[in-house]
């Protein structure tokens, strides 16, 4: 079997890209993680499919599976070069589209200026709707994790986040820890755990450790749920920049209720083929 894709790339968190409306192929786990392998394969953080979509409103339908060949609900990067994509290859002239997640659906607009402005919708914080196991919603909780405890935040931005604000980062082992928090029996379908630290009130610093990848140099949707954390706490205004390993995203949020918005670029890398 030959399977044609792009590589392409938010930020730094890199996506190996397979058009579903060209090609005909079978996915399952072994196949998404021999393609996402460094060693073996093309190499990426994430498998990202373009579909057509199920609702008669939407332009796309789009999925993601992680290195570990499970699928996840949404990809912040993941869906600014999902527009890109349709955009430069000319499955769609609009620059601004719907398209569906597994679980949502997100509104992409593509500016003037290349770069990509994602409406996120609105975040979770009902700890059911995460889904995280609490007696009632919170800003902050208490999490008790090998012996220690952790002030953390949870929100779903489609997909669940765990936020921990830090003073220094240097002093953590971030990707070990949070991998081992990634698994925590109080987030049923495991959770992104989030690293971050505040800088002033618009610009804040961010690493994020993906279930079933591990650290990426970006995280879309953990810097909205950062962004949202932070905002319930009173840290930040209704506008700031993340910053993260591979750039800076720009974040926008009026409060509960309403959508979070997110604006960052996409890359294509290149193209090719690879036959399995």
């Amino acid at each position: 079997m030959v399977i044609k894709f792009t590589k392409m790339h938010g930020l730094g968190n890199d996506f190996v890209v397979l058009d579903l409306l060209a090609q005909n192929i079978r996915l399952n786990k072994t196949l998404i993680r021999r393609l996402a392998d460094r060693h073996f394969g093309i190499g990426c953080d994430q498998v990202l499919l373009v579909e057509h979509p199920q609702s008669p409103d939407a332009d796309f339908r789009y999925r993601i599976f992680n290195q570990d060949g499970n699928e996840v609900e949404h990809c912040g990067n993941g869906v600014r070069c999902f527009a890109k994509y349709v955009y430069d290859r000319k499955l769609t002239g609009k620059r601004e589209m719907v398209v569906e997640t597994s679980n949502n659906r997100a509104v992409l607009e593509l500016q003037d200026d290349g770069q990509i402005r994602v409406n996120m919708g609105v975040p979770r914080l009902n700890p059911d709707d995460i889904p995280f196991i609490a007696d009632a919603q919170n800003v902050s909780y208490a999490l008790e994790h090998k012996g220690k405890q952790y002030d953390i935040s949870a929100v779903s931005i489609g997909n669940p986040h765990m936020v921990m604000f830090v003073d220094d980062m240097r002093s953590l082992r971030i990707n070990k820890l949070g991998r081992s928090l990634s698994r925590h029996e109080r987030f049923p379908e495991q959770v992104n755990v989030g690293f971050a630290r505040i800088r002033d009130e618009q610009n804040f610093d961010l690493r994020v450790v993906e279930r079933g990848v591990g650290e990426t140099l970006a995280c879309g949707t953990g810097a909205c749920a950062a962004f949202v954390s932070a905002r319930l706490r009173n840290l930040l205004t209704d506008s700031a920049n993340a910053h993260l390993k591979g750039g800076v995203l720009k974040l926008e949020w009026r409060g509960e209720g309403e959508p979070v918005f997110m604006t960052g670029p996409a890359m294509t890398v290149f193209e090719g083929q690879i036959r399995l």
